[in-house]
């Protein structure tokens, strides 16, 4: 696990905008993890970025070394994943490169956990963005709500590995509301403006 951070002050009652997975293994067409629906996403993070001053954070999934358990088999699946020539492909997307931010890797579809929660200050309030939302923004949503965080995800800014997965995935979250709640980038935008 590896977490790098700017010096955060405690956030209690502001909502910190978590971006899940933003990385070129999921945004460039020739990836086999290629993610449908990724650039529109991206546009609709970029629109939020401003509203959450310095509480964004944004994740990375990686691959463990070795893979132990379950992800062995996930792992004999997508071998191209785990091959050093395509190391690059995890890091951030261009677009997100330079925007100063605090950064958790995992090596889980979720990153939520008390590390994470620690880093971010304990806070009440996320808002939810990036991809897939059938798969790492959904195992995020969960064990944040689990914990007691109120969740948005926003889904105009997520994209699943086909729209009917993004749908059917924000269709879940919706069963947990009032904990976890699905809006859009121009109504989390008018929130944060009162």
């Amino acid at each position: 696990m590896s977490v790098t951070n700017q010096p955060l002050a405690r956030q209690v009652a502001e909502p910190w905008l978590m971006i899940i997975d933003m990385q070129r293994i999921f945004g460039e067409p020739s990836s086999e993890w290629a993610t449908p629906g990724y650039a529109a996403a991206a546009a609709g993070i970029q629109r939020l970025l401003d509203a959450f001053d310095s509480r964004v954070c944004f994740t990375r999934f990686l691959p463990p070394d070795p893979p132990t358990g379950v992800w062995t088999t996930y792992y004999e699946k997508w071998p191209f994943a785990l091959d050093p020539v395509n190391a690059p492909l995890y890091e951030l997307s261009e677009d997100f490169l330079s925007i100063p931010t605090t950064t958790v890797d995992r090596t889980t579809f979720g990153k939520w956990d008390a590390e994470t929660d620690r880093l971010l200050g304990h806070p009440q309030e996320l808002v939810l963005a990036g991809v897939t939302t059938d798969c790492c923004v959904l195992s995020t949503a969960l064990p944040a709500c689990d914990a007691g965080v109120h969740v948005t995800v926003v889904a105009d800014a997520c994209a699943g590995v086909t729209g009917q997965d993004h749908q059917r995935a924000l269709e879940a979250m919706e069963l947990y509301s009032p904990m976890i709640d699905v809006a859009d980038v121009d109504s989390v935008l008018t929130s944060l403006a009162k």
